[in-house]
């Protein structure tokens, strides 16, 4: 099973090394414009294979993604002193119409997840782009907020003294400062969060609210301030969608992936709970979150649709 990775900066290569070292395919490549870094990461993580899980790991051109059973897309160009949000997104809509041309040419059954920022928009991006090929949407996602998610997971858990795997919760909309953290939807161990805290002798106020969204909305601002990127997290989060669709385990994870209609808003890409099995996307759930929480999720949605609209796609995507 082999996995492609288009971009190998600090992100691509750090979902490699996560890859190689949960064991997930047999065999990945890396493909980037910058020959010497992507040879170089590959090297590198190789060298970590003898203590980890065997795996062929090789840096390759776009012709090596043959017979990928899944592409991550980490590349795009990094914003410019003074450039608008809008231009940076015209770049990186034109660096994509190369890429996923080129991903889609050599691997056209592959799924491709992207996890170029601001990931939501250029998710939209891509599948605008495969469709233009025939290839169908569910095939296309973006890591979406499935970190951000952790991140809730984690510091819910924590807070409650609980292995976050027990702790069922979801970031919704945005991966952004408008994701909305359901609280309503919030379980331990099955049981309602409200309910496990008044039987367990735990209290969550108002504040901890406040708090934790803050830690979550805020956590890769205060990362990156502490040292210039996010990484490991997201680094992981894409292993860990990778081993979702390889080994077939029909999970569901908080990926985006474009949606026709949701809550209203019309043809827009951001996060829901979504199946993922071998083929893709399987279905999408909407889950009963309260009217405050919807309300919120809708205003996320037209954020990004609305950065959709200025791109103007159709006719930027003609001109090149």
């Amino acid at each position: 099973m082999k996995i492609g990775i288009v971009g190998s900066g600090l992100v691509g290569s750090t979902a490699a090394y996560a890859l190689v070292m949960r064991g997930i395919g047999r065999e990945i490549v890396l493909v980037d414009i910058d020959d010497k870094r992507s040879q170089a990461e590959a090297d590198d993580i190789l060298h970590a294979v003898p203590f980890a899980h065997p795996m062929e790991v090789s840096s390759g051109d776009f012709k090596s993604l043959v017979d990928s059973r899944v592409v991550i897309i980490s590349a795009g160009v990094s914003q410019k002193p003074g450039e608008s949000r809008l231009n940076l997104l015209e770049r990186n809509a034109r660096v994509f119409l190369q890429v996923i041309t080129e991903v889609i040419t050599q691997a056209p059954d592959a799924i491709l997840l992207i996890a170029t920022n601001p990931v939501d928009v250029m998710t939209h991006i891509a599948a605008h782009i495969a469709k233009r090929f025939g290839i169908p949407q569910n095939r296309i996602m973006g890591s979406g907020t499935t970190l951000d998610t952790a991140r809730f997971r984690t510091l819910l858990g924590y807070k409650l003294g609980i292995d976050p795997q027990h702790v069922h919760a979801y970031v919704l909309g945005e991966h952004g400062d408008s994701e909305v953290l359901t609280w309503s939807l919030v379980t331990v161990g099955g049981i309602p969060l409200e309910q496990f805290c008044q039987e367990h002798n735990h209290s969550i106020c108002p504040d901890d609210h406040q708090e934790i969204d803050k830690l979550v909305r805020n956590a890769a601002d205060q990362i990156i301030e502490g040292k210039g990127a996010t990484y490991y997290g997201v680094g992981s989060a894409l292993a860990r969608i990778v081993e979702v669709i390889l080994k077939e385990q029909r999970s569901v994870l908080t990926v985006c992936t474009p949606i026709e209609e949701a809550y209203g808003v019309q043809d827009v890409t951001f996060s829901l709970p979504n199946l993922i099995a071998e083929t893709g996307i399987v279905s999408t759930f909407y889950p009963p979150i309260n009217d405050i929480e919807t309300e919120a999720l809708i205003r996320s949605a037209l954020i990004i649709q609305e950065a959709i609209m200025e791109l103007n796609l159709d006719q930027l995507l003609l001109r090149n």
